[in-house]
């Protein structure tokens, strides 16, 4: 099949065009300050030209002789780098040589490239259930706001970010979007191969939490999983973000899912370097973050993480990035959404399949080629690859003869198993739902879960950490119906966690054969499995949310179709209730692994419907 074109698209769905005019609407005070923002910075000259020589000899000291004179003359655009290297991350691993790489590359193209600045990343694989873990959501504002540090030496034309993983590209938007007057390309490093499957891990999982495998084996089979360079291949965070990347045009097409190493990622990330330098005020086409990232482009996300089943992080995540560009989003717009976009993947969680067969069976260019082909995407908005829209971001990219190309996908997936068309979805609806009643609000992950485990009506069990719903299920007293109510996870009362360490227990529980649910303030990400679970539970237990007053044997309701959260207690007597105290283990006073250093962001992060951030106000 051809690439899609206007002509060949149907209209956009009334749907997409009504949130989509919502938004803008909504957003319009502050996306014209924005942009008004923006204006004030064009119509200058390479930005080095507005350093004083003591400025740029700071600057220029440690480059290499051939950038020095172009630096020194401040004539040819330079490119900044901000780079999320480290070499525990297996994702970020193959950045190491990507700098070399890029000023090489720059130099050949006319331009000069500098590594502008390194921000953290840390890995929710290695902290999970340990107390790093209570640093992980705030670590997106800090790489944010460490971008932000990166760039401000106001020494760049443009910029390139490195980064993949699950705070760490959200981070990385955000910054760059507070220099939203510099053109911004993310260049992507591409999964590692193939390992064990996904389901057999979880299988081994599932068997050491119930004492029917060693630790031995455990080990064995997560290092078969996880197991050289690249991003793990579960549809988690990392993966979302690429996808998502993708659909919002600040990749080159078709770039996420190529392994690392390989002749065609070396020659993706050579082209990149070339894009950006035509996309500064000195190329043939000015074209700044602040332009590609709009209203149409962030609901091209929300609309290509739907289809795809993708990360419950993402509805806090792509808020603050939304709002970082003056656009504000909510999790209405996500639902409304969901409700109109079919599932087109299966891919694990929300199936069998990893990011590699993904890849193979058409990948992020097939669903973006069948959605804007059915009108369910806006294809009319500016990319970091040209003047033709997202319809460019529907081809494949091909190293022929060592030269880069794009060719068309075929009329079919490869594999109907893993990616299917429009017309042939997995299910009618998207990934995601909105959950409302006494409860609160929360949003749920429906493509991972069972259409028979879509309802639950059982009594709750209140937990107040991981450890203690784990110790119950090893005294044998969880071997029944009920929903696990887990309290004190959210923003302010312990920073969010991801909550994987009982995800084996739950899912034993499941495959025995009893009904059990999820209902926390917490949040699971990307990895939410086949449990469901209602997540990111607003306003959460430590703000005095209704969470806080649930006790052990009320009847909890959660209804994936209805969108019902419901506690089936009388109104007067539920309200009556004393809520629980937050543990003074969470207070202020807690000091180990750094988290005495976040005391301020627990205190003023916003909730998780408005981002959870520590950057923007309520």
């Amino acid at each position: 099949m051809t690439a899609i074109t206007p002509s060949a698209l149907t209209p956009i769905h009334p749907v997409i065009e009504q949130v989509t005019e919502r938004i803008r609407v909504r957003s319009l005070t502050l996306r014209t300050a924005y942009l008004a923002r923006i204006e004030q910075f064009r119509g200058r000259p390479p930005r080095r030209a507005q350093l004083s020589c003591a400025n740029q000899a700071h600057a220029n000291a440690a480059a290499e002789s051939r950038a020095k004179i172009w630096l020194n003359q401040a004539q040819k655009p330079n490119i900044g780098i901000v780079t999320a290297y480290n070499d525990m991350l297996s994702a970020h691993q193959p950045y190491a040589s990507y700098p070399d790489q890029i000023k090489a590359a720059a130099l050949r193209f006319g331009a000069t490239a500098q590594v502008a600045g390194g921000v953290p990343a840390m890995c929710d694989g290695v902290t999970q259930g340990r107390p790093g873990m209570e640093l992980s959501l705030f670590s997106r504002d800090v790489i944010a706001q460490a971008t932000a540090v990166a760039l401000s030496h106001d020494a760049f034309d443009a910029a390139l970010c490195l980064g993949i993983c699950d705070k760490i590209v959200p981070g990385l938007l955000i910054g760059a979007l507070a220099f939203g007057h510099l053109p911004t390309i993310f260049i992507p490093a591409g999964p590692m191969g193939s390992g064990l499957s996904n389901k057999d891990k979880a299988a081994v999982r599932e068997r050491f939490a119930q004492g029917k495998a060693t630790k031995e084996e455990l080990l064995a089979a997560e290092s078969a999983a996880y197991h050289s360079a690249g991003t793990c291949t579960f549809y988690g965070t990392a993966n979302s973000n690429q996808m998502l990347l993708e659909a919002m045009g600040l990749h080159l097409p078709g770039a996420a899912f190529i392994h690392p190493g390989t002749a065609l990622r070396h020659a993706l990330t050579d082209a990149a370097v070339e894009q950006v330098i035509q996309l500064t005020e000195q190329g043939n086409h000015y074209t700044p973050i602040g332009h590609v990232v709009n209203e149409k482009s962030i609901v091209n996300a929300i609309i290509a993480l739907l289809a795809t089943g993708g990360s419950t992080n993402h509805t806090m995540h792509w808020i603050a990035v939304a709002r970082a560009a003056g656009i504000l989003i909510d999790w209405q717009d996500f639902d409304e959404l969901s409700a109109v976009i079919p599932l087109l993947t299966r891919i694990y969680p929300n199936g069998s399949a990893d990011v590699n067969e993904f890849e193979d069976a058409g990948g992020p260019v097939f669903v973006i080629r069948e959605l804007l082909a059915a009108g369910l995407m806006h294809g009319d908005v500016q990319t970091v690859f040209g003047t033709t829209g997202l319809y460019a971001h529907t081809r494949q990219p091909e190293l022929q003869n060592e030269v880069l190309s794009w060719r068309d996908l075929p009329e079919q997936s490869t594999n109907t198993g893993v990616v299917r068309k429009v017309s042939e979805p997995f299910a009618a609806t998207g990934g995601l739902r909105l959950l409302q009643g006494n409860l609160g609000r929360a949003i749920i992950k429906a493509s991972a879960v069972p259409a028979e485990a879509w309802t639950i009506r059982a009594p709750a069990k209140v937990f107040e950490s991981q450890d203690a719903l784990v110790s119950a299920f090893k005294a044998g007293q969880l071997n029944m119906d009920f929903v696990a109510v887990v309290i004190f996870q959210g923003p302010q009362a312990n920073g969010m966690p991801e909550l994987h360490h009982f995800t084996p227990v739950l899912g034993s529980l499941m495959s025995a054969g009893f009904k059990v649910a999820l209902v926390t303030d917490g949040r699971m990400s990307g990895a939410s499995g086949k449990v469901p679970a209602a997540l990111h539970i607003s306003p959460e237990a430590a703000q005095g949310g209704a969470l806080a007053r649930v006790q052990d044997g009320d009847m909890v309701e959660l209804d994936v179709a209805e969108g019902r959260l419901h506690v089936d207690v009388p109104e007067a007597e539920f309200a009556a209730r004393i809520p629980r105290v937050l543990r003074a283990a969470h207070l202020d006073d807690t000091v180990d692994f750094g988290r005495e250093l976040f005391v301020n962001q627990r205190r003023f992060v916003t909730a998780p419907e408005h981002g959870a951030s520590t950057l923007f106000k309520d």
